[in-house]
């Protein structure tokens, strides 16, 4: 069952230079399963964060359809399904990441008790639990980004979508993630993730696609990609071989 369809969906903007036309995404259509992890690769300006824009609702696609859960991007009870890391995660400096999730939970309506134990849950799995009155302004970049791992499940969402989530993580965070990854995928979850880290990506993706200026150039699967080097099937795809 798919999860996220998006239908020839393209998205161009105009450049403040010049006023000229940049075509972000062009005509890409694709479907992302329930419980499939689903690897995006590119170079910068592919079109990578767009389609995740587009997805979360943020911004419109000029043409074609995107569809979460059967639902709309827009729909309220969409982005209730949906977690997101955004790469760079800016939070309010002067909370604590306690209080952070705190927060969270009750705005996306989490009865206190169950909220108490998943923010419990996650900032033991991501190693924050005894900083969790610590502000975050205090936090170091790998530190913030953990904190915004929580902040992305802290509201148990269907869909969990990870924009570079290995960012300014020192090795054993980039292993806390994977495994946390991998741990969604056997509940159930279905993760969209976005990383330059291809090692990563080969690793506990179940289907990768390859985006290049905006094209869908295309998708292939972990058996493919234990078969084959990931960066020299990434190199010989945007390099049109």
């Amino acid at each position: 069952m798919a999860k996220i369809i998006l239908k020839n969906i393209s998205k161009s903007y105009r450049s403040d230079f010049k006023r000229k036309k940049i075509i972000a995404v062009n005509d890409v259509s694709l479907n992302i399963n329930q419980g499939e992890i689903f690897g995006v690769i590119g170079v910068n300006g592919a079109g990578k964060s767009t389609i995740i824009k587009m997805i979360q609702g943020f911004i419109r696609p000029d043409h074609g359809e995107i569809l979460v859960c059967d639902k709309k991007p827009s729909d309220p009870n969409s982005r209730l399904k949906m977690g997101y890391l955004p790469e760079n995660p800016y939070f309010y400096d002067n909370l604590s990441v306690l209080e952070l999730l705190q927060f969270s939970a009750a705005a996306s309506g989490i009865q206190k008790h169950i909220a108490e134990k998943q923010i419990d849950h996650l900032l033991n799995i991501v190693d924050l639990h005894d900083v969790r009155k610590h502000k975050l302004r205090t936090f170091s970049k790998g530190m913030t980004q953990r904190a915004g791992i929580c902040f992305a499940l802290v509201h148990h969402p269907e869909i969990v979508i990870l924009d570079e989530p290995m960012s300014g993580l020192d090795p054993p965070g980039r292993k806390m993630v994977i495994d946390l990854i991998k741990s969604l995928k056997e509940q159930g979850k279905t993760i969209l993730f976005c990383s330059h880290i291809l090692n990563d990506v080969e690793r506990i993706c179940d289907r990768v696609a390859v985006m290049d200026k905006g094209r869908l150039k295309k998708i292939f699967r972990s058996d493919e990609i234990v078969a084959n080097s990931m960066e020299e099937i990434f190199l010989n795809i945007i390099q049109g071989k």
